[in-house]
């Protein structure tokens, strides 16, 4: 079957798969999970760590005060079920530290002959009401997204059922739309949508009122820089748009016309969304790296690191190619929970895991603090 969100995914990754061979491995946006990590200047950023599992495309806002909302695709196993290739949201009332269970959004209204909203971005608007912008279209596109898919939108009032707006909030007549970012700044409402490939740049469109838009002069890009992301407002004076390549970036303007010039982050993923909670205060949730999936997840030819056997049932091997590793290493589980710290040992430290609940785990190794190493428990 014919999958959106995997083309999007694809797009997305595009300069990471050519970077990072990682990446390559993935076969669907339900093989990746959703990061986080926390920074006090936007550009270096900590540790990651799990914010939901099988996702991708995710939007994340400031709302009604401390609360912090955020909307991504959604891939709850089984295959298909309920809350398969849905857009859901997760909610957190204290910044960012812990965040409730994802809960499917409904759209009330959307015609039935439209295809499921996906590639979803989440505004804010008459200060506490929310707004979502996603991309679905008239009927189901037959061999790829076509010029009948289009940016809608829908208005809620805490954040689970939505109310449908008619009609296309964007629509470029002999292109698709798809991975919309929307936000305010100075007095206008700013619409983006990466055009194709990283060098095609993005449409750019304006509104007064969030509703009627109309298009402004495209922006440009080049073959390293991908315009699929969000926008973050930095301050009255400077708008930014984190986008994915070698690394995700963020570009900067004063009129979200006439851009700076990239800033590259210590990060390495897809689709990131950004947060500014506070000054010194900000929170990325990206599209991590895939699962692991074969029997020896051998990632050498970026790390010295290999976890076997993978998946595994009583116990698990650690091997890191260094002479009299000393340095620490932490379990999380599949939402991001430290459940297990020690140090290693020697370069093969052997890890039981007898008393693991099957499901999916992570491994970090302090000398690697920017990257996780996934494994599977039976």
């Amino acid at each position: 079957m014919y999958n959106p969100t995997l083309r999007k995914s694809i797009l997305c990754m595009f300069l990471s798969i050519l970077f990072f061979p990682s990446f390559g491995q993935m076969n669907g946006p339900w093989n990746n999970p959703l990061k986080m990590s926390w920074s006090t200047d936007g550009v270096n950023f900590n540790a990651p760590t799990i914010f939901q599992d099988s996702s991708g495309v995710p939007s994340i806002i400031k709302w009604r005060g401390d609360t912090l909302i955020a909307a991504f695709q959604w891939f709850r196993q089984p295959q298909p079920s309920p809350s398969w290739d849905r857009v859901a949201t997760k909610i957190s009332y204290d910044k960012g530290i812990t965040w409730s269970t994802p809960t499917p959004i409904q759209v009330i209204g959307l015609p039935t002959n439209f295809q499921r909203p996906f590639d979803p971005t989440l505004t804010v608007f008459n200060m506490d009401s929310l707004r979502i912008y996603f991309s679905t279209s008239d009927g189901f596109p037959v061999g790829g997204l076509d010029s009948t898919v289009d940016t809608y939108s829908a208005v809620s009032i805490d954040g689970i059922h939505f109310q449908f707006e008619p009609n296309p909030r964007v629509d470029e007549i002999n292109n698709r739309v798809i991975d919309p970012a929307v936000i305010y700044f100075n007095n206008s409402w700013h619409y983006i949508s990466p055009i194709g490939a990283p060098q095609d740049g993005a449409y750019h469109y304006v509104s007064p009122d969030a509703i009627h838009f109309m298009s402004v002069p495209n922006i440009p890009s080049n073959n390293t820089h991908n315009w699929t992301g969000n926008y973050m407002v930095e301050s009255n004076f400077e708008l930014r748009f984190y986008g994915c390549g070698s690394n995700i970036w963020y570009n900067s303007t004063s009129n979200g016309g006439i851009w700076n010039g990239y800033v590259n982050t210590n990060i390495n993923g897809g689709d990131p969304s950004v947060v500014k909670i506070a000054n010194n205060n900000y929170l990325m949730i990206y599209v991590g790296q895939p699962y692991a999936t074969t029997t020896i997840e051998n990632i050498t030819t970026l790390y010295p690191i290999q976890i076997f056997p993978n998946p595994t049932k009583g116990k698990m091997n650690i091997q890191y190619e260094k002479e009299n590793p000393t340095c620490h290493y932490t379990i999380f589980d599949n939402n991001g929970k430290p459940i297990s710290t020690n140090k290693l040992q020697s370069k093969n430290t052997e890890l039981p895991v007898d008393t693991y609940q099957g499901g999916i785990y992570y491994l970090q190794i302090e000398d690697f603090p920017n990257h996780l190493f996934p494994f599977i428990v039976n």
